[in-house]
C-alpha cells in the first residue's frame, strides 16, 4: 500500500467533547435540544421552547456552540420568559411567583415540601412518614412494609388407625 492510500483518520467536527451547563457534563456530540434534557428538571416540552424562544437551532451540535451562546442559554433556564403553565413549580407558596427549578433547588423544594406536609399532619405527610404510597394506589399485593402475606400449607397428618367395625349382634 503506498502512503496516498493509506487511510487518513476521520477528523471530528471541531467542537468540545463535554460541555459544562448548569453543573452538569453533557456530551458534546449530542444535539442542544437532547442535551438540554440530561439536566435534571428539564424536560423535553422545556428544552424545545428554549430552543425556539431563543431562535437556536435544536439540531445543532452542543459541543460546537460558543460559550457566550451557552451562557445566554443557561440564563434563560435560569429565569425563563415562558408561560406558567410550562414551568415546573407553579404559584410557590413562599414567594406566589412562577418559577423553574433545576438541579440542587429542584431536590431541595421537594424535600421543604415533603417536610411541611409531615409537619402540619397533612394526609399526604402521614403517607410519606409511614412509607406508603401517597396518590391512592392500592396496597393489597404491593408496597408491603412488613412480611409477606401468602397461604400456609398444612402440614400433612398421618392417617388415622382404622376403627374397628363394630360386632354384629346375634
Amino acid at each position: 500500500m503506498q502512503p496516498s492510500q493509506q487511510m487518513e483518520p476521520k477528523k471530528e467536527a471541531q467542537g468540545k467533547r463535554i460541555v459544562r451547563l448548569l453543573a452538569t457534563d453533557i456530551d458534546g456530540g449530542l444535539p442542544l435540544e437532547r442535551a438540554l434534557r440530561r439536566i435534571k428538571g428539564i424536560s423535553f416540552m422545556f428544552s424545545k421552547a428554549v430552543c425556539t424562544t431563543m431562535n437556536v437551532d435544536g439540531r445543532k451540535k452542543i459541543g460546537t456552540m460558543s460559550e457566550q451562546e451557552l451562557k445566554t442559554i443557561e440564563a434563560f433556564i435560569k429565569e425563563p420568559k415562558l408561560p406558567g403553565w410550562m414551568l415546573n413549580r407553579k404559584k410557590d407558596p413562599e414567594t406566589g411567583q412562577d418559577l423553574h427549578l433545576t438541579m440542587a433547588n429542584l431536590d431541595l423544594r421537594r424535600r421543604e415540601d415533603i417536610n411541611l406536609m409531615k409537619k402540619m399532619r397533612s394526609y399526604k405527610g402521614i403517607r410519606h412518614e409511614m412509607g406508603q404510597p401517597v396518590r391512592g394506589q392500592r396496597t393489597r399485593s404491593t408496597f408491603r412494609t412488613q412480611k409477606t402475606v401468602g397461604v400456609m400449607k398444612k402440614k400433612a397428618m398421618p392417617a388415622r388407625a382404622a376403627k374397628p367395625a363394630p360386632e354384629a349382634k346375634k
